[in-house]
C-alpha cells in the first residue's frame, strides 16, 4: 500500500458485526499502520437468551474491546439500545458527530436491505450522514469535514431488490486465523446466543481450545464461500494462479453516497491487500 496513513471507520449494528464482516481486512490495515475503528451502533443488550439489559451490554462491550485488541483496531460502542435504533434526527446527529470526530477516509457499513432492522437503520443513518458531515450548520457544535469520505457496503446474501455486487474482493488468507481469534472473543454470541438460536447449543464444546476449533469449522467457511462466489474477481485482481488459490475472502461494494469507490480509491485503500 502507499505510505499514506489511512483512517478507516467500520460501523456495524452490533458489537460483533464488524469483526464478522471485515475482521480480516481490519487486521491487515492495522498491521500496515493504518488507524481502524470498529463501531457498534447499538449496545447489544438484547442479544442473549438468558442475560439482558445493562449486564449483557457491559459484557458485549468488553467482548468487542477484547476482539479489537486482537486485531489491533479501536473499539467503540454507541449507547443506543439493541433493537431500538431508528433513523431519527437524534441518532443522525450522533452519526454525523461520530464521523466528523474520527475524520475517516473510508466508511464501511451494512447495505440498506437486510433481515435485521438494526442493520437496515444503521445503514440508513450512515447514508443520511454522508453529505451532511460537510454542512457546517448541521450539528454546528462539531466542526464539519472539508471532504466527503468514501463509503462502501459490507457483504450479504440478500437478493432483493438487488444482490450484493462487490467492487473489490480481497484475499484474507494471511489474516483468517486472527479474524477467528477476534470472533472467538465474542463468547456470548459465538458459543451461546447464535447456537441457541440455531438449536445447536448442545454442539458447543466446553473446552476453550475445542471451542476455537469448532468456531473455525463453523465460521471460516463463510469467507471460503465469498472467495468461491467471487472467484473471477479474485483472479482478475491477483492473477490466475494466485486468484484460484485464495481460500478466504472479504468483499466490498461502493455506496453511491459520499465519494465514489472508483478505481483510484480502490487502489488507495486496497492496493496492498
Amino acid at each position: 500500500m502507499s505510505d499514506e496513513s489511512l483512517r478507516i471507520l467500520v460501523i456495524g449494528a452490533h458489537p460483533d458485526d464488524c469483526e464478522v464482516a471485515v475482521g480480516g481486512a481490519g487486521a491487515l490495515w492495522a498491521a500496515a499502520g493504518h488507524t481502524v475503528r470498529f463501531v457498534s451502533a447499538t449496545n447489544g443488550q438484547t442479544g442473549h437468551y438468558v442475560q439482558g439489559g445493562a449486564a449483557l451490554a457491559q459484557r458485549r462491550i468488553a467482548e468487542a474491546r477484547a476482539a479489537a485488541e486482537v486485531l489491533g483496531v479501536e473499539s467503540q460502542v454507541l449507547p443506543i439500545p439493541n433493537g431500538e435504533i431508528v433513523p431519527i434526527l437524534q441518532y443522525r446527529r450522533m452519526f454525523i458527530q461520530l464521523i466528523r470526530e474520527f475524520a475517516p477516509d473510508l466508511v464501511l457499513t451494512h447495505r440498506p436491505n437486510d433481515y435485521h432492522p438494526d442493520h437496515r437503520y444503521t445503514s440508513q443513518l450512515v447514508q443520511d450522514s454522508a453529505y451532511l458531515v460537510m454542512v457546517p450548520n448541521n450539528c454546528p457544535e462539531t466542526p464539519p469535514l472539508r471532504y466527503n469520505p468514501v463509503m462502501a457496503y459490507l457483504p450479504d446474501t440478500f437478493q432483493k431488490p438487488c444482490p450484493f455486487t462487490p467492487d473489490v474482493v480481497i484475499s484474507i488468507d494471511g489474516a483468517i486465523e486472527k479474524k477467528l481469534d477476534a470472533i472467538h472473543c465474542h463468547t456470548s454470541q459465538m458459543y451461546e446466543w447464535i447456537p441457541w438460536l440455531s438449536h445447536q447449543l448442545d454442539e458447543v464444546p466446553a473446552d476453550e481450545a475445542a471451542r476455537r476449533r469448532w468456531l473455525h469449522e463453523k465460521r471460516a467457511g463463510r469467507n471460503t464461500t465469498l472467495a468461491d462466489r467471487f472467484r473471477e474477481q479474485l483472479i482478475a485482481r491477483y492473477g490466475a494462479e494466485k486468484g484460484a488459490a485464495v481460500k478466504h475472502a472479504e468483499a466490498f461494494e461502493g455506496c453511491e453516497y459520499g465519494t465514489r469507490l472508483a478505481a483510484d480509491q480502490i487502489d488507495r485503500f486496497f492496493g496492498g491487500l
